[in-house]
């Protein structure tokens, strides 16, 4: 198809012509694109967007996570996962209890262990380093992803050092690069009422900051479809975007979509798989400089993550051979996430793209 066989006004016609010259889209323009633009039409934009970045392409990989603990210092509305340390479904792992997890995967051709948790009010930055120094040591070809910003955050300022000393322990002890969870909503008003006692996002972009001036690369996310409006998301993905101007840090954003199960919000309901792919695509079409747009596939199913490729995801993530409970806590489709390489392969080839294995920073693999 071509944007002339599209049945759309003027306005929308024009920024679909400045999306398809590589021109940035404004605020305006994206809040016009959500309110007026046929969802074909966003599909067909974003398409355009990621066949620019990756071609026919989608990429996946071999990983899986480990959660040290459920235990949380932080009481956030929208958490299914957070257990109180005397909850019979708490977990806190000791280091010997996280070698066992890593050891009995250690045979595997994975390349990537995601470490993420919750912000243990015990647990020390030395604990956390000691952590990343073990799983190496049992599989030192892995690229270690770890720690939200509110993780880092935490553990950096109790040890009263700064941002940037903090960071260069981690990194020296193996850590390659930082996932982007913690980032909810960047505006403050809707963070007080869905995550009070969490830190601010000006902490979470500083965070990301120091890591991008340090060379650590980092991935970003933002939670839709709760209490936020359409303004809030667009607002957010410009100060992604502004971050991502200042040093290219950013590997990948990954449009997490709000799970209702288990909650203090569950009244709120899920937004529609409608809603989904417009997210995707607007998410695609405004983040010019940012390389890769996820579809997480554990946290939305196998069936819509499908159907996202064609709203311009380029990248599924993982194997992840059911070692996360985040998203199954909170009610996501999958309750025991894994899938095999075939079965990733399958569904991105029925979506009609060719499926990468890539690493951690999306160099390609040949096996």
């Amino acid at each position: 198809m071509k944007l002339d066989d599209f049945d759309i006004c003027e306005d929308i016609k024009k920024i679909g012509y400045n999306v398809l010259n590589f021109k940035r889209i404004t605020d305006s323009d994206a809040l016009l694109l959500w309110d007026k633009a046929p969802l074909p039409f966003l599909g067909f934009l974003a398409s355009a967007v990621k066949r620019s970045k990756s071609g026919n392409e989608v990429y996946y990989n071999r990983n899986f996570h480990v959660e040290p603990t459920n235990v949380c210092l932080f009481n956030c509305r929208f958490c299914s996962y957070k257990r109180g340390a005397d909850s019979p479904d708490a977990w806190n792992y000791s280091l010997e209890e996280i070698e066992t997890i890593v050891k009995e995967r250690s045979k595997s051709y994975i390349t990537e262990v995601h470490i993420v948790g919750g912000v243990h009010p015990q647990h020390t930055i030395e604990y956390y380093c000691e952590m990343i120094h073990r799983v190496k040591a049992i599989m030192p070809w892995v690229s270690i992803k770890a720690f939200t910003a509110i993780e880092l955050a935490y553990m950096i300022e109790k040890a009263g050092i700064s941002y940037e000393a903090g960071l260069l322990m981690l990194k020296e002890s193996g850590m390659s690069a930082i996932p982007g969870g913690g980032a909810e909503i960047f505006n403050e008003d809707i963070r007080s009422k869905i995550c009070p006692d969490k830190g601010d996002s000006k902490q979470w972009l500083k965070i990301h900051e120091v890591a991008h001036k340090l060379g650590i690369t980092t991935n970003a996310t933002i939670l839709y479809g709760h209490i936020e409006s359409v303004a809030d998301r667009i607002d957010h993905l410009r100060r992604i975007r502004e971050l991502q101007d200042l040093h290219s840090g950013f590997n990948a954003f990954i449009p997490l979509k709000y799970r209702n199960f288990g909650n203090s919000m569950s009244e709120i309901g899920e937004v529609s798989v409608i809603e989904d792919m417009k997210m995707m695509a607007l998410s695609r079409i405004y983040l010019d400089n940012v390389p890769h747009i996820k579809a997480y596939w554990p946290m939305l199913g196998k069936n819509t993550t499908e159907l996202l490729l064609t709203f311009g995801a380029d990248d599924i993530d993982g194997t992840i051979d059911d070692s996360t409970k985040i998203y199954s806590m909170a009610g996501a489709e999958d309750q025991t996430p894994t899938m095999s390489v075939d079965e990733l392969i399958g569904l991105v080839s029925k979506a009609g793209y060719v499926a990468v294995e890539r690493d951690t920073f999306y160099n390609k693999i040949n096996l």
